[in-house]
């Protein structure tokens, strides 16, 4: 039986996907357990169709999905939607978070939680390097502040942080449900599931700031209108 599935969204990542997918699948091979790796492609335009062909012939575990540019969120439910794993791990094409981290999530699975979240806000978290204090200020704080008046969730810190974990039943369950396709998706597959009754803990991890991140100013715009569609989806009781 399949322990894990580690899904990767990837979007024109052929700079960094190597280095990850290598890092991933060598860690992997060395444990105990049986895994797979989901590496989602997301109507990438560079070289990475080709990268991940190669990747196909040397990682016996990795499966590839692709489909049409949809955003992040979308990918990831792809992935989730097709994983056979027993716990459904979603991870950051940028490694931003190392895989070796889902080591601590795995005690909480066998006490009882469906949904173990990786945080950068709560103490024994590391940020190396710290990002900076204005994209900390805007896509960070206010966000934060933003999510928890329209979605709620005040007792989870980091929403957004690209390390998150669900049992496989939870996972089934949740996803289905979603509909935000870009960054925003994290707090609505959280609200589902907290809905749905499964509990959520949060985690710290060592987190390593990439200065490529895609999150741009527009990106956060973005999210602040999808906080806004989640909460009138609530309201309207549509989830």
């Amino acid at each position: 039986m399949i322990r894990l599935s580690v899904i990767i969204p990837i979007y024109n990542e052929e700079q960094r996907l190597p280095d990850t997918l290598k890092a991933i699948h060598g860690y992997l091979k060395k444990q105990s357990y049986e895994y797979e790796i989901i590496a989602v492609n997301d109507g990438s335009k560079d070289r990475t169709e080709s990268i991940l062909k190669k990747f196909l012939i040397t990682v016996p575990y990795l499966r590839v999905i692709k489909i049409e540019h949809r955003g992040k969120g979308s990918a990831i439910k792809q992935g989730m939607l097709n994983a056979k794993g027993k716990i459904l791990l979603f991870c950051d094409a940028d490694n931003s978070t190392s895989i070796d981290q889902v080591e601590k999530m795995f005690p909480w699975f066998s006490q009882g939680y469906e949904v173990v979240i990786g945080s950068r806000d709560i103490k024994g978290a590391v940020l190396a390097p710290p990002q900076p204090w204005f994209r900390n200020l805007v896509s960070g704080e206010s966000f934060k502040l933003l999510r928890k008046i329209l979605v709620g969730l005040w007792d989870i810190e980091d929403s957004q942080c690209g390390f998150k974990a669900f049992s496989k039943k939870a996972a089934k369950e949740v996803f289905p449900q979603s509909i935000i396709e870009q960054f925003a998706f994290d707090p609505e597959v959280l609200y589902l599931a907290r809905r749905l009754g499964y509990r959520i803990k949060e985690i710290p991890v060592t987190w390593a700031n990439d200065i490529h991140s895609k999150v741009t100013m527009q990106s956060v715009i973005k999210m602040g209108i999808d906080l806004f569609l989640i909460r009138m989806r609530i309201w309207v009781g549509a989830y």
